[in-house]
């Protein structure tokens, strides 16, 4: 078996649950094979890079080997590798979002009270 189809693919390697999901994502154009939009039927092999937009920064891997059933997790991982330059991408988000600063820090005492509220809506100009 040399070549299988997208929305196969993408559940056998564990990108998406079932198939179903992975047809609906790729119709809503959230998936991309060498470059280009994709249908589900499109036929996909080793050496196909394929880009997939589930997380903030897109995960691109390159197909390594095909397979049309559904494995444990180690085994699925050996059907891709993922590209040096999404590896760095996924690095460089997780270290944005780790020195971001938590929004709720922001609030130190909390919601206003009815008291706050009334004064915030004086200040406004509200009765």
């Amino acid at each position: 078996m040399d070549k299988i189809r997208l929305d196969k693919w993408l559940w056998a390697a564990r990108f998406y649950k079932t198939r179903s999901l992975a047809s609906d994502e790729i119709g809503k154009g959230r998936v991309f094979v060498n470059g280009q939009p994709a249908k589900p039927a499109r036929e996909v092999g080793a050496g196909d890079v394929i880009t997939v937009r589930k997380e903030d920064p897109a995960v691109q891997v390159r197909v390594v080997a095909v397979s049309g059933v559904r494995g444990p997790a180690p085994v699925a991982r050996q059907l891709y590798e993922e590209t040096p330059e999404s590896v760095a991408a996924r690095e460089r988000a997780a270290e944005m979002r780790r020195l971001a600063p938590e929004p709720a820090l922001g609030i130190e005492a909390g919601r206003p009270t009815k008291r706050d509220r009334r004064l915030i809506d004086q200040i406004r100009g509200k009765s």
